[in-house]
Parts: structure tokens; C-alpha cells; sequence
């Protein structure tokens, strides 16, 4: 096994809950109105320090998608995943971006999200079953 290299990023960051690695920056985010199965979740279109599970289909309220699940190199835990495929035309959009849980991630602001916030914060593009 090779040398692990971590990438730090400079500004307003989006980090590893667990183990504080970081992920994206906030110019990356293209929307905070997913949700997924622990709550919301975030699209970005850049992110950092993560590997890559398997490929696999899921049928998602959005339609089937072909995504893989994304881990924290720093820890291992999950922490979204990554959109390889959209079946429908209306979803290609998310073809090559990821997902970030919002309950696995730290804001920028260093603020860790809890599920009891869902209740206050609707959202609009669910993408979980």
C-alpha cells in the first residue's frame, strides 16, 4: 500500500465529521436542496480526499442512477456518494458530481449538523429511496 497524500484546502470548507479531512470548499457547491436518507445533503462538482466504492444502480425518487458511494480517506466512513450515470434526461446534470451528507460533514462555519434541523429546513430535490 502507497503513502497516503491529503490535499488541504484554503477558505470556507466543507470537512470530515470524524476526523476533520478535508472535502470541498464552498465555491464548489452547486446546491444545499438534496436530501438523503440521514437528512440533507449537498451537490458539489469538486471533491477532495475520498475514494471510491463500487459501481452500482439505485432507483432513487429522481429516477435510476448509477452512482458509487464515497469514503473519507482520512477515516473510512462514508460520507455520500457520486453520481456515474443519470437514466433520465432531466437528471444528466448530475452525472459526474457528488453528494456530501450534511450529518457526516462539517460546514464551513465548523457547525455539525444534527437530523432534529430537518424538521426546521425543507427541501426540494430528494434524491434517496
Amino acid at each position: 500500500m502507497g503513502r497516503l497524500f491529503v490535499i488541504s484546502l484554503e477558505g470556507n470548507i466543507y470537512r470530515c465529521k470524524h476526523c476533520h479531512t478535508h472535502f470541498a470548499l464552498l465555491d464548489h457547491l452547486i446546491s444545499r436542496s438534496f436530501q438523503c436518507k440521514h437528512g440533507k445533503a449537498y451537490l458539489f462538482d469538486r471533491v477532495v480526499n475520498v475514494t471510491l466504492g463500487e459501481k452500482e444502480e439505485r432507483a432513487m425518487l429522481t429516477g435510476m442512477h448509477t452512482v458509487v458511494d464515497i469514503f473519507c480517506v482520512g477515516c473510512g466512513s462514508i460520507v455520500g456518494w457520486k453520481y456515474e450515470a443519470a437514466e433520465q434526461k432531466s437528471q444528466k446534470y448530475k452525472e459526474g458530481k457528488f453528494i456530501l451528507e450534511r450529518f457526516k460533514v462539517l460546514g464551513p462555519d465548523g457547525s455539525s449538523y444534527s437530523l432534529s434541523q430537518d424538521a426546521q429546513l425543507g427541501g426540494s430535490d430528494t434524491d434517496e429511496p
